[in-house]
């Protein structure tokens, strides 16, 4: 049987199938394995869309309560995360300002439960689109930004706060500064809400000029984004550089031009929380692709 490349591995684990745990990007992505750990590496979690606000009984009769589930079960993982990173829409969008502003805090409340070190956020077109990101920096500080953690490399960005969903000059220019200050074989991780690449345009499903992001990236050997918008499981490939997509936690979307509309899966009572979860990520150790570990939010 001949072997499976990178980017057959990732088509396969994008048609929807069930994987609990997998190996991503750069490595040998014939490796799955069950409850795989990172030993001298790290976890961080990455939940996405939370939609906080969100209310439409047809679709998610339980809003008030996914996230809360969300939350109870990472402080329930066996192995401690480090951290948590929100990739985007924290909120569902509104109109009003004041009402903005009381989802982001009503938010900020249930997320302080959770027992990590810290708690990273990055906006979605829901928290930033309507006013350029200013309540989401008043409550979560910048949209785009660097860290660095235990020898990884993290460049959140902002392609949301612009209402085309574009990163824009200014910050493009700003990441090929970043690019420049590292090693060509660095691990990097990237963040982002929307996806980078063209995955569906239709359904805005795209950055505008993420080309152009990706080609600043190119260059750099170890490279890993992750990102959310499409609430749903979806892995890719431009090149050497891995994009994977969250499972949302307030309702799932259908696969990209599965149907004539981006409209909400409606929800199901004999499975609730089916489509909804949230990722743990095994990163760190030298010379190792980060390991994605999948968790579903449970009934129970």
């Amino acid at each position: 049987m001949k072997e499976m490349d990178r980017r057959d591995f990732l088509k396969l684990l994008g048609m929807g199938g069930v994987g609990v745990v997998f190996v991503s990007g750069l490595g040998n992505l014939t490796h799955a394995a069950s409850n795989t750990v990172m030993k001298d590496g790290f976890s961080f979690v990455q939940m996405s869309d939370t939609h906080w606000g969100f209310t439409d009984a047809a679709v998610n009769p339980n809003s008030k309560v996914t996230l809360k589930k969300a939350v109870a079960a990472v402080n329930k993982l066996k192995r401690k995360p480090d951290f948590v990173i929100f990739t985007g829409d924290l909120t569902h969008n509104t109109d009003d300002p004041k009402e903005r502003r009381k989802r982001m805090e009503e938010f900020k409340n249930i997320i302080k439960d959770l027992k990590v070190e810290s708690v990273k956020f990055i906006p979605g077109e829901h928290d930033a689109s309507m006013d350029n990101g200013e309540a989401f920096k008043e409550f979560f500080g910048k949209t785009h930004y660097t860290f660095d953690h235990k020898g990884v490399h993290f460049i959140a960005l902002d392609n949301v706060s612009d209402p085309r969903g574009s990163l824009g000059v200014d910050q493009l220019q700003w990441l090929d500064e970043e690019m420049k200050k590292l090693d060509k074989d660095s691990q990097i991780i990237v963040l982002t809400h929307r996806p980078l690449f063209s995955l569906y345009p239709q359904w805005e499903w795209v950055t505008p000029d993420g080309a152009k992001a990706i080609d600043i990236l190119m260059p750099f050997s170890n490279v890993t984004v992750f990102y959310g918008h499409i609430h749903q499981e979806h892995h890719d490939m431009t090149g050497h550089i891995s994009h994977h997509a969250a499972k949302g936690l307030m309702y799932p979307l259908p696969a990209p031009g599965s149907m004539p509309k981006r409209s909400p899966v409606p929800w199901d009572p004999s499975a609730p929380y089916r489509g909804l979860g949230f990722r743990g990520i095994e990163a760190g150790a030298a010379n190792k692709e980060p390991i994605l570990n999948e968790y579903p939010i449970q009934e129970s």
